[in-house]
């Protein structure tokens, strides 16, 4: 009962934490900078190229340079992001996806800058995919499908009105042939998957549908992932990890025999995103921007300098009241524990002061969890890069202390023994860990799914079983 009447108390905390925005914490992000202001910015994301420059997005903006290189410039600053431009045939347009209000929607912006102006209007996202040879914009949408996780494709003038449904089922990515009569497409979400070397059934394939027929084929019909074509005469360029390093790389397939052939040689990095040109291909690779020469398929690395006021990163408060995770009850039931945007915090049944246990913009920290005899709490920190198991005290005097120093990996849910001696936790590879307080010993306990599946009961129920004897 008094266990129910603190969870009641709690939530009503919570909900006034909510209402009156009483939780806040500083933010600051620090990004290098040359002398100069330019940024060495990476991160150069979702190309494209035309005659005479390419465009991307960076810091969720749009953003042109010249073929050459040199100091980009930014083309959109609204609130709400960019993703896909795109340019038109003749180069003059950029069509692009913007968030500007709710959801994202089609736009188009003078390749040189101007007001944008929006061409769908639609509660589903609309992505922009590419230019039609008639001047027209290809674009993917869930507005007719009824299921969240697949889209269609459509085109629709550049200066709005209705679009026009493709007669194929379903569609991610695909360009339409120079001559207007054949869709290459992939019908699969191959494009945004973290997975790597994945040949299951989700993998996608490349497709190519007749407009005038309605006749398809599957011109990559194999295990690996095939996405991203692009026409360029009786070439279809596409990317693929079929290699022998089973990275992304371009790939191209000649449809007047039929034969497929790796192009680029990335073995460090897969390139992502690759879109073409009247005489290049650009993608990335590790964060910068290539340029592949349509004529010598040679390669070359674009050097772009990005030239920004950085005001996203400057120190700023932040409200974290709506970001509240993981709470946890300390011993006495007087206080609880959370974290929110990488802080921790701890905060009264009904009256009393919130404390902000940890100060570290530059780090996150994650999953607290308050000792039985009240005095420390203990949580997973990044400070160094990588999530080690710390502790302070629960009443934020002192400094933390790095009690693991384990490496590379992730590393999830400390819990504390009865006696507030030992603290078990678990990690990427499924293994549970107990740490001694003591004797500042770790110990490897067992390995497989029963102890590894995740913060739940089956979790619990094995640090009770072996932890907590």
């Amino acid at each position: 009962m008094a266990a129910h009447r603190f969870a009641l108390r709690f939530s009503n905390l919570c909900t006034s934490v909510l209402a009156t925005g009483a939780i806040f914490t500083a933010a600051m992000a620090v990004a290098p900078i040359q002398a100069s202001g330019q940024v060495d910015a990476r991160m150069l994301r979702q190309p494209d190229v035309s005659q005479s420059h390419i465009a991307f997005v960076y810091a969720g903006d749009i953003w042109i340079v010249e073929k050459e290189g040199g100091t980009a410039r930014r083309l959109s600053s609204p609130r709400g992001g960019e993703q896909f431009p795109r340019f038109s045939p003749d180069g003059s347009q950029i069509a692009f996806s913007g968030f500007y209000d709710g959801n994202p929607d089609v736009y188009t912006i003078p390749a040189l800058g101007g007001e944008p102006n929006r061409v769908t209007y639609h509660p589903g996202g609309d992505r922009a995919l590419d230019w039609t040879p008639d001047g027209n914009i290809l674009f993917a949408s869930g507005r007719e499908t009824g299921i969240g996780r697949v889209n269609q494709l459509f085109t629709i003038s550049p200066t709005g009105g209705l679009p026009t449904k493709l007669p194929v089922p379903y569609g991610e990515f695909g360009a339409i042939s120079p001559d207007g009569s054949t869709l290459a497409y992939t019908p699969k979400p191959q494009g945004y998957s973290t997975w790597k070397r994945y040949q299951g059934g989700t993998a996608a394939d490349i497709w190519l549908f007749d407009l005038g027929s309605y006749e398809s084929e599957n011109i990559t019909e194999n295990p690996f992932e095939d996405g991203h074509p692009m026409w360029h005469g009786e070439t279809i360029y596409f990317a693929s990890n079929r290699g022998p390093n089973q990275r992304l790389n371009i790939w191209a397939y000649d449809q007047s025999n039929g034969e497929t052939r790796q192009v680029t040689e990335f073995s460090d990095f897969d390139i992502s995103f690759p879109a073409i040109g009247p005489s290049d291909i650009v993608f990335q690779a590790g964060g910068s921007l290539y340029l592949m020469d349509l004529a010598t398929e040679t390669v070359r690395e674009v050097q772009i300098d990005v030239v920004t006021d950085l005001a996203e990163t400057r120190p700023h408060v932040e409200e974290v009241s709506g970001l509240i995770q993981w709470a946890n009850i300390s011993p006495t039931g007087q206080r609880a524990v959370f974290q929110a945007r990488g802080e921790i915090f701890t905060v009264p049944a009904e009256d009393g002061v919130i404390r902000k246990l940890t100060h570290t913009s530059g780090a996150a920290e994650r999953y607290p969890s308050w000792s039985p005899d009240g005095r420390y709490i203990a949580y997973m920190s990044d400070a160094t890069g990588e999530y080690e198991l710390t502790i302070r005290t629960a009443d934020g005097t002192g400094e933390e202390e790095r009690l693991t120093r384990l490496g590379e990996g992730l590393r999830y849910n400390p819990f504390w023994s009865p006696d507030s001696r030992k603290i078990a936790f678990w990690d990427y590879t499924q293994t549970l860990n107990i740490y001694d307080v003591d004797t500042e010993r770790l110990t490897q306990v067992d390995t497989g799914p029963k102890c590894g599946v995740g913060p739940g009961a089956v979790l619990n129920h094995c640090v009770d079983r072996i932890a907590c004897p």
